[in-house]
């Protein structure tokens, strides 16, 4: 078997994952909402726990480190994905805040290892030119994906329950879970990975990066819906056709910002995407007009798959066996802001929404800065 026919090997399997896994997991965001509210009865605290909850796993997302001691990474992200999937498919059965809270758990525990693992495959089995191409590529997938589940949503909800479409989105993530626990894409020929935490001096700027990049992340992720709403009165519908753009443009972006990551190296993209943020962030604190509110939560969308740079930028200066410890210390630095933003962001929108939006910009700003020093890095690793 040629290289090429290996490569391609994993390739399908991440995609059958990465088709699977959106598939579940777009639904179960798409349905949640709803149903916690007209037929598990959950009232606005409820809704914050099981929200909090789900946090909890990507925080522990380094546990995945030591579960490879037992268990290979690809068939851990195959297992991943059914527990995922398990969790989805339980959701209509379980209509209590206690049923929300442990299917949300399994869904989000099994959405956050694979998630390691699938960053931590691309990274080993696809070279520095290879990797941005492929992250952007399942990038673009995984839009498709949701833009299909949305779809598939609309019609179905006319003759299907709650129960019914969640076993059933769900149930594809199990199938493709168990198929890929079938399937063996490994490479003997590949370093292997330390199976232990590795926190190491020359990674900190990866480390730093990805902190402030959780931080935005949950700013945006959480405020910036929340202001369409709140100040410029954006209805369900309106922000469904939002979300919806958002999938189609990131269909059709996603593969350019991979070309560009190799043709002009991480510190441009990544320079591109911060300047763009600070921009955007100091655009929601400042705007009166709900159409340019839209437009930068659209923008917003686009810029943040530059983060892809953050992790090609780790592959270049990062020793090959340290690939895998890499992601999961990753994941669990970037959700180290999921469990403060949320809350501190709350009580600064009290006092002035603005506030917010400016502490993002002061981010962007520290982001933009640690970015110059990626090339000299990259540089001093090329030397040894």
């Amino acid at each position: 078997m040629t290289d090429a026919d290996k490569k391609r090997r994993m390739y399908i399997f991440l995609l059958v994952l990465v088709i699977s896994s959106g598939a579940a997991f777009q639904g179960w965001r798409t349905l949640l909402n709803n149903f916690a509210v007209e037929v598990a009865g959950l009232d606005g605290m409820g809704m914050g726990v099981v929200q909090s909850v789900r946090e909890v796993p990507g925080f522990l997302a380094l546990l995945a480190i030591y579960m490879i001691v037992i268990i290979s990474e690809h068939r851990l992200a195959a297992l991943s994905v059914a527990v995922l999937g398990l969790g989805v498919s339980l959701v209509g059965l379980m209509p209590s805040l206690g049923g929300l809270v442990f299917t949300t758990l399994l869904m989000s525990f099994g959405f956050h290892y694979y998630e390691t693992m699938n960053q931590s495959l691309t990274l080993q089995y696809f070279d520095r030119n290879e990797a941005p191409v492929v992250m952007a590529r399942l990038r673009s997938i995984t839009a498709l994906t949701n833009i299909s589940v949305g779809a598939a949503i609309y019609f179905l909800a006319k003759g299907l329950g709650y129960t019914e479409m969640f076993a059933m989105l769900g149930g594809v993530a199990v199938a493709a879970g168990l198929w890929g626990l079938t399937r063996d894409p490994s490479r003997s020929d590949l370093p292997p990975q330390l199976k232990k935490m590795t926190f190491r001096r020359q990674y900190w700027l990866y480390y730093a990066l990805t902190f402030l990049s959780g931080a935005r992340r949950q700013i945006f992720t959480v405020f910036a819906v929340f202001l369409l709403v709140t100040k410029f009165g954006y209805t369900i519908q309106q922000v469904t056709i939002l979300f919806v753009c958002n999938n189609v443009i990131n269909y059709f972006v996603n593969p350019i910002i991979g070309r560009s990551i190799n043709k002009f190296g991480e510190r441009p993209v990544l320079s591109v995407e911060y300047a763009a943020l600070t921009i955007i962030f100091l655009g929601y604190a400042l705007t009166e007009n709900p159409l340019v509110a839209a437009a930068l939560y659209i923008l917003d969308n686009i810029v943040f798959n530059f983060a892809i740079a953050i992790k090609t930028f780790y592959q270049k200066i990062a020793d090959p066996q340290d690939i895998a410890s890499g992601m999961a210390v990753g994941f669990t630095i970037n959700h180290i802001a999921a469990v403060a933003v949320p809350v501190t962001g709350g009580l600064i929108w009290m006092a002035d929404y603005r506030l917010v939006f400016l502490v993002a910009v002061g981010l962007s700003l520290a982001s933009l800065a640690l970015a110059q020093l990626t090339t000299r890095q990259i540089r001093d690793r090329a030397r040894g």
